[in-house]
């Protein structure tokens, strides 16, 4: 019967393709990417607030570290081996103390062991200068911080995953810095990241660090570049851009449709072929669609991971479906992976001896970064403060600081005395400081800025300013003209616009950085040398052995917003 069978079933099928009748299609394929961005190297977890979509429920918890990202992704390469593990950029840079001790070679290095297999690169990944990112990528001690680089190994030998930058040009050559794309293959598909970051570069990074590069258009470099990828065999293509928008929508929430920010003006620019764009910089959690586009990013610190489920046409190879679904990190989820857990705890060993150094007593559990109507901050008058301080001795009158170095509160507890550790999270650039002429003209030119630089946060607009100087400001008046007349005092005197002061600033603001080009013209310049962080514990001890600690719990009203 057998024989009989199997010819007669050989001419059924061979009839039924020559009529065309109908057959099933192939299942597609499915490939998995998981998505991280904005890491700044939190080796461990963080205090994350959130609200839910899928409950409407709100949960304060301790989220990310290593251990929880590496063992969501052990549990998630168990059900597909081929999972891609992605970044999109500021992985390292303004750092936990842990961290950026150690050069974030120890960030690099759990990356690496947790299968990082490309990024873009972002703002913070120049903060060093475009040497020490290329330190970063290949390796080597030949650091501009040599206390700190290859002290924690003596042979780091760099990012294993590719660092991305389409639209980051050498002036020299007019080609890209980084490499502009990665072609990775999964289940026999060939994908092509391209990566970009934002074009304001220039204007958050020092100068001096990356001089000779020029940060060109995103969109237009990566629409230049998809010819390329194409052209090499690639059929899925999947932007990774650290440039980034809000949405008042919940950071889960499926389809999200109200985004606004930088990156939709970039989607809406790209190739119709570039349909999944991962995101950054502005550390917000959403899951969006514009204009049929995928965009998504995952919050910042490794709180959220983005997993993204791609269907792909297993004939023509090419995207069909996209699915995101943005994932907290809580503690415990997933059955350790142990030999990251192992990298942990043994950084925070060779760390914690310098970390939990008690420093001194602060005279409030908490000094905030939250700023007043005026645009003033507890913490910032405490380091502006410290900053005078430093370089009273060497003609200071006046010190300034931006709000975007502050990276954390100063956060100290019940028992009101500050470690090590908590106060170099607050500063972790390690940034010099600066002195410098301006004239009492220059410096009401400088306060004007504030209000005429572009694209800049309300919460990031004003500089923080140093005790015995004080101004008024009314936001009703016109640009250039917002700070009263007479309202600027040094000491309860009134500042002379035809007299010159000596000022300090930290070396990033010294070069014009944040757009506060006026920094840039002052005159006799003299970088000090004294990095902002040991000015900051310095004050804090001298202010605790005089019996009076420093900090406050509110602003000291320094600026007045009058309308």
């Amino acid at each position: 019967m057998k024989n009989i069978l199997r010819p007669l079933c050989a001419a059924l099928a061979a009839a039924c393709v020559l009529s065309g009748c109908a057959t099933r299609p192939a299942a597609p394929l499915e490939i998995n990417l998981v998505a991280l961005n904005d890491f700044h190297g939190h080796l461990e977890a963080g205090k994350f607030n959130y609200t839910s979509a899928r409950d409407g429920k709100s949960a304060t918890i301790q989220a990310g570290g290593i251990p929880a990202i590496a063992a969501a992704l052990q549990a998630w390469r168990h059900e597909d081996k081929d999972l891609l593990f992605v970044g999109a950029g500021d992985l390292i840079g303004a750092s936990p103390a842990m961290s950026s001790m150690w050069a974030d070679e120890p960030s690099i290095t759990a990356l690496n062991m947790m299968g990082m297999r490309v990024s873009s690169v972002g703002n913070h990944e120049f903060d060093q200068g475009r040497h020490e990112l290329l330190r970063q990528q290949n390796g080597g001690c030949a650091s501009p911080r040599p206390e700190k680089a290859c002290k924690l190994s003596l042979d780091f030998s760099g990012a294993r995953f590719t660092y991305l930058a389409a639209n980051v040009l050498d002036s020299a050559t007019g080609k890209p810095f980084l490499p502009a794309y990665r072609i990775e293959e999964a289940k026999g598909v060939k994908l092509a990241f391209i990566g970009a970051v934002l074009k304001d570069t220039a204007s958050v990074v020092m100068a001096s660090g990356i001089a000779g590069l020029s940060f060109v258009d995103e969109a237009d470099a990566i629409n230049k570049t998809l010819a390329e990828v194409k052209a090499k065999g690639a059929t899925v293509f999947v932007v990774l851009i650290h440039e980034g928008g809000s949405t008042e929508e919940a950071f889960d929430q499926p389809d999200c449709g109200k985004l606004k920010g930088p990156i939709v003006g970039i989607a809406r620019r790209l190739d119709p072929a570039l349909r999944l764009i991962i995101s950054g910089h502005t550390h917000k959690g959403f899951q969006c669609k514009v204009d049929g586009r995928v965009i998504t990013q995952a919050e910042m610190g490794g709180h959220v991971l983005s997993r993204i489920a791609l269907k792909i046409d297993p004939e023509t190879r090419t995207l069909r479906d996209i699915a995101v679904r943005n994932v907290v990190m809580k503690q415990g989820e997933y059955p350790a992976d142990e030999a990251v857990a192992a990298y942990l705890k043994s950084v925070k060993a060779r760390s914690d001896a310098t970390l939990a150094r008690p420093v001194a007593r602060v005279a409030a559990k908490s000094v905030t970064r939250k700023a007043n109507a005026a645009g003033e901050t507890a913490l910032g008058d405490l380091i502006a403060d410290a900053v005078l301080a430093a370089t009273r001795e060497q003609g200071a009158r006046i010190a300034f600081m931006n709000v975007g170095g502050m990276r954390k509160d100063l956060d100290v507890g019940e028992n009101l005395v500050s470690t090590y550790g908590q106060a170099q999270i607050v500063l972790p650039f390690a940034n010099t400081l600066v002195l410098m002429d301006m004239t009492g003209a220059q410096i009401r030119a400088l306060l004007e800025q504030q209000w005429t630089r572009p694209d800049v946060d309300a919460d990031r607009r004003v500089l923080q300013v140093s005790r015995g100087f004080s101004y008024q400001w009314n936001d009703e008046l016109p640009p250039g003209q917002k700070v009263l007349a007479g309202s600027m005092k040094l000491d309860g005197v009134p500042l002379d616009e035809a007299r010159t002061y000596r000022i300090v600033a930290n070396n990033f603001l010294a070069e014009g950085g944040d757009n506060f080009h006026l920094f840039a013209q002052a005159a006799n310049k003299m970088n000090t040398q004294i990095r902002d962080i040991d000015a900051f514990v310095a004050h804090l001890v001298k202010s605790d052995r005089a019996g009076t600690p420093a900090g406050s719990a509110a602003p000291a009203m320094r600026i007045e917003r009058v309308k």
